[in-house]
């Protein structure tokens, strides 16, 4: 998919060549401009690709690199569009022409782990899961746990504040990152928060900068808020229930219960029946929807069991292992939604938005209504410990339908009719942005904009998107 995003060149920017020039001076073979570079750097996971190639992809190796680049792109007034791994869903890091893409992915290093303050300062390029992976030697781990672990970066889940499977316990980005070491625009180095369990010196740029999308500078350092590794058992629930519905009021029952789950996912029936195909596993009942819930810690067993009663309760047909192989069998069905999505052979607008737990029934009651009235098939998943859903719209062809982006409209009315939110983990990017002054109203949109002005005045920062008209 052609993005819609408007390039817009600054009328005091030098002339392409010269701005390659000055980049080459400067960062020698840093610098990429060879055409399968400059094609992907496009495109992210989103399906949409920006109108054009962008001038260079600077493959950053240290602070310093990324200090050049934003010295020359401003001395120049040369767009910079920050990338990770590319795998964003919102289309927020996709290079056009006349800009600059710097990508982070080879600062990769774990530059400090502190088990006795439960802290790790890492450099943004490294992937999720191989910082878990180095963390678990110390008994730790970093708890944010995006579906994309194994293909995104720490910097990539920071700007766009990412969520995953575990944030209804164990909270999102936001709640695991104590500081931030940020580039501005003219090239200027901050260090932003702390290194300790307090701190409330000052406003709290730290939180400002996560989920900003590259719009206010570029993350090189990030000081992470660790865990001990959980003790004790980690059991895994499936339950099966005779529609979507039922599977979200049961989902709702367990919140309401008090008692808190590491893991609640949701799958409806449509993505269920394609994960099943992919995987190459037995078809699942026509129709049926399904729950997994896990439970972990010393209190684990006692959890599972009284979260089985609730979903029982509730028209489930419930099955519970202490297998964690057999868990992480059941969590590789819901991980395998959008690989499985992208096997049905069409293109796929990925969504994202939550709502108040207690209103997800409703929620899939709106999806259902949406897909009568558009006549489209809108196959959808959910974070259902937090409401964030992920509804996706199937569909043939490159450019997004017109009928389709009426029926996206529809769906995030209804989630902030329902006092939900556009976005829950993926933030605003090309994809969202028309919708954005409905959420937060014209005055508080005029005020964050305004407020990314003062951090990047040039107005070079990933023009664009998020606050663009």
């Amino acid at each position: 998919m052609t993005s819609d995003l408007d390039i817009a060149v600054h009328p005091d920017a030098a002339p392409e060549g010269d701005v390659v020039a000055r980049l080459r001076a400067e960062l020698s073979h840093r610098v990429d401009t060879t055409d399968a570079s400059l094609e992907a750097a496009r495109a992210d996971k989103s399906g949409h690709r920006s109108i054009g190639r962008p001038l260079a992809v600077v493959h950053a190796a240290s602070v310093e690199d990324v200090q050049r680049t934003m010295r020359i792109a401003t001395a120049t007034r040369t767009p910079v569009v920050t990338r990770g791994a590319g795998t964003g869903l919102a289309g927020a890091a996709m290079g056009g022409p006349g800009e600059i893409v710097l990508s982070m992915r080879s600062m990769d290093a774990i530059l400090e782990v502190r088990p006795d303050d439960l802290l790790a300062v890492v450099e943004p390029g490294i992937i999720n899961a191989d910082l878990n992976a180095a963390l678990a030697e110390y008994d730790l781990w970093w708890a944010p746990d995006p579906a994309s672990r194994a293909i995104s970066t720490v910097g990539g889940n920071i700007a766009t504040g990412a969520g995953g499977l575990l944030c209804a316990k164990y909270g999102v980005v936001r709640d695991a990152v104590l500081g931030l070491d940020v580039v501005l625009a003219d090239g200027r180095l901050l260090r932003l928060g702390h290194r300790t369990v307090k701190g409330v010196t000052g406003l709290d740029l730290t939180s400002l900068m996560i989920g900003s999308e590259g719009t206010l500078g570029v993350v090189v350092g990030a000081t992470l808020k660790l865990r001990r590794l959980v003790p004790g058992d980690v059991c895994t629930i499936a339950a099966t229930f005779r529609d979507v519905r039922s599977a979200a009021q049961a989902s709702a029952a367990v919140t309401a219960s008090g008692v808190q789950p590491a893991i609640m996912e949701l799958m409806d029936a449509t993505t269920l029946a394609s994960a099943h195909s992919y995987l190459g596993i037995q078809p699942p009942t026509p129709g049926a929807a399904q729950l997994i819930v896990q439970t972990d810690g010393p209190a684990a067993a006692a959890e599972a069991e009284a979260i089985g009663v609730v979903l029982s309760a509730n028209g489930g047909n419930v099955t519970v292992t202490r297998d964690r192989d057999e868990g992480e069998r059941l969590l590789t069905i819901r991980r395998s939604m959008h690989p499985a999505m992208e096997a049905l052979g069409k293109t796929t607008l990925i969504e994202d938005v939550s709502v108040p737990r207690s209103a997800l029934a409703t929620m899939f009651d709106e999806i259902a209504r949406i897909e009568r009235e558009y006549d489209v098939t809108i196959p959808t998943i959910a974070h259902a410990g937090d409401g964030n859903l992920h509804p996706n719209f199937a569909f043939d062809g490159e450019e997004v339908p017109d009928h389709v982006w009426a029926a996206a409209d529809a769906l995030f009315r209804a989630a902030l009719a329902l006092g939900g939110t556009l976005t829950g983990e993926h933030g605003i990017g090309t994809l969202k942005r028309r919708w954005l002054a409905d959420e937060l109203g014209d005055d508080q949109w005029a005020l964050q904009r305004d407020i990314a002005r003062v951090f990047d005045p040039l107005g070079i920062l990933n023009p664009g998107k998020v606050f663009a008209p």
